[in-house]
């Protein structure tokens, strides 16, 4: 009993039993999380442009609608190549030492969610206007303007970045939309979101889903094709438009296209597999290379060219897989 009387020995016992249990419990545990929850060896850390974007990201409270969790669940399919793991967010820090990181997984998708997005949408060009205005580029988008992000100029400087606005969409018809830094970092930010590949040497865990594609049987009715008007919606609708007429000044016509309605189905092939430049003098944005960033099978794009090729009033001969199959190997960089 002279043991419990002694507060000295008490407190010394009861100090050594919290320190014991603090390593055992939650000290050890955490070292061994960040030992076995390493980023990806392919993972990218952010820019200092690309850091200052994510704290514009979260003051502005993009959070609240857009997460950065990719699911096991069918619906999540078009936000990434695989549903995110662990690793995926072992690289984020605290964002100093007064604050916690801030992972922004998120609890709620009003908006698309924006894992793959740099790699989904890495156009700056789409992006600026997007942020501008979502109205622009999606009649449909509940998604808030962020004008505050942009100056009106009359004049603009040779170091600014002008984003492309139709006229219907400026209050003063002479001016011109310029970026702010602010906008650019943020843009910076979105355009790092893309998911790192998993090692080729690591087992692939359980959970990765098979990619599975809507078809359509064919006028015949003998056979069955994939549906080109969804992977259109998901990998080309938001420049081009449901319309197929683009934005003027901002992303061409597939309406009426020379290049979609050649008999030679190169050029569109290698425009979709290696993106395009070649109409920036006219004011035009520069195509990524979709289907290279999305990792599109020939059988995908043989539907989306199947599918632009005969709408909107567009008629040209089909191709067939076996043809494009060829094709993005020989164009293919």
């Amino acid at each position: 009993m002279e043991y419990f009387n002694n507060h000295k020995k008490l407190y010394i016992t009861a100090t050594a039993l919290f320190v014991f249990l603090t390593l055992l419990v939650c000290i050890i545990p955490a070292l061994d999380n960040q030992k076995n929850y390493a980023p990806l060896p392919n993972a990218k850390p952010l820019s200092k442009e690309a850091a200052m974007g994510k704290a514009i990201f979260i003051s502005e409270g993009c959070m609240a609608c857009h997460t950065q969790q990719v699911r096991n669940v069918d619906m999540d399919k078009t936000w990434g190549k695989r549903p995110s793991i662990a690793a995926d967010y072992a690289g984020i820090s605290r964002t100093d030492i007064w604050r916690n990181t801030a992972t922004l997984m998120g609890t709620e998708r009003t908006g698309p969610d924006l894992t793959n997005i740099g790699s989904r949408q890495p156009s700056s060009e789409w992006n600026l206007t997007h942020l501008y205005n979502p109205r622009i580029l999606v009649k449909e988008s509940i998604m808030p303007s962020y004008p505050w992000l942009f100056e009106e100029k009359e004049h603009v400087l040779p170091t600014d970045v002008v984003v492309t606005v139709p006229e219907e969409h400026l209050t003063n018809k002479r001016h011109k939309i310029v970026a702010t830094t602010k906008a650019l970092h943020l843009i910076a930010y979105l355009q790092s979101l893309v998911q790192a590949d998993l090692p080729e040497a690591a087992p692939k865990p359980i959970f990765l889903y098979k990619k599975e594609l809507k078809t359509k049987t064919t006028k015949d009715g003998k056979e069955e094709e994939l549906d080109g008007a969804p992977l259109y919606a998901n990998n080309c609708q938001m420049c081009h438009q449901t319309n197929g007429e683009g934005l003027k000044g901002a992303f061409p016509a597939l309406k009426d296209s020379k290049i979609v309605l050649d008999k030679e189905p190169e050029a569109m092939v290698d425009i979709i597999m290696n993106g395009y430049s070649g109409r920036v003098s006219e004011g035009y944005a520069v195509m990524p290379p979709v289907g290279t960033n999305n990792n599109l099978s020939p059988a995908e794009i043989t539907a989306i060219m199947n599918y632009v090729k005969n709408s909107w009033g567009n008629n040209a001969p089909k191709v067939s897989t076996e043809q494009i199959d060829e094709l993005v190997k020989k164009v293919k960089k």
